[in-house]
């Protein structure tokens, strides 16, 4: 299905984007840096912190960037806007209100693949899109859906606790959509979310089966 943009203007609204936000991009890097702080160090609140962190960053992309910016390209953001508004208070539920949520790095397959996710949305992605041609003001910097989608994989493979499938749905369809867009306008980077998010349900649902007979790794 072909977008109801063209290229040009998918561009121009991460332009208008981070012009019109700056510095959020900022704090919303040094934000994760804390996320991973208290992943590596966690204590008695690290674990709410961490869900707060999530809710905040899905939260903002619903309503700023998909119901404020991107619903100026496609009127479809505005059902966007409210799944990730939807996404963040999950992470509300999830997190803080059934206490269901463990941030805790370990040093096997989940730790190690989630970090890895996490190196990949701060570092790796936007190095790829500078050399893809996408240059800041006008490429997807954090705070925006697919590195943070990317992100939220991560930290949820870190997750030690059994986790409702509920939580990824949401993700998982934003990740195939991406992936069509990325496709047709040859954002290449974005083509390394759908990988991300089959790797996290595929490992979850593997962990999940685990953790229901005792065994964790």
């Amino acid at each position: 299905m072909k977008p109801p943009f063209t290229i040009e203007q998918f561009l121009a609204v991460f332009k208008n984007y981070n012009q019109q936000v700056f510095p959020m991009q900022v704090v919303f890097c040094l934000i994760s840096v804390f996320a991973i702080y208290l992943i590596i160090k966690p204590n008695s609140k690290s674990n709410k912190i961490i869900s707060i962190i999530l809710s905040f960053l899905w939260i903002w992309m619903g309503f700023v960037y998909h119901i404020i910016f991107f619903t100026a390209i496609n009127k479809a953001a505005y059902l966007f806007g409210a799944l990730f508004i939807v996404q963040g208070a999950l992470f509300l539920i999830f997190g803080i209100f059934q206490n269901t949520l463990s941030f805790r790095y370990h040093f096997d397959k989940f730790g190690i693949t989630g970090m890895g996710l996490i190196l990949f949305a701060l570092i790796i992605y936007p190095i790829l899109g500078y050399f893809f041609g996408h240059i800041y003001p006008s490429s997807p910097t954090f705070g925006l859906p697919c590195p943070t989608t990317i992100f939220t994989f991560g930290i949820l493979l870190i997750n030690g606790k059994k986790c409702s499938l509920t939580i990824l749905v949401i993700p998982f369809f934003w990740s195939v959509i991406s992936f069509m867009a990325a496709f047709q306008f040859g954002i290449l980077e974005d083509m390394g979310l759908l990988v991300a998010s089959l790797i996290t349900t595929s490992l979850l649902i593997y962990r999940n089966n685990r953790l229901l007979v005792g065994k964790v790794n």
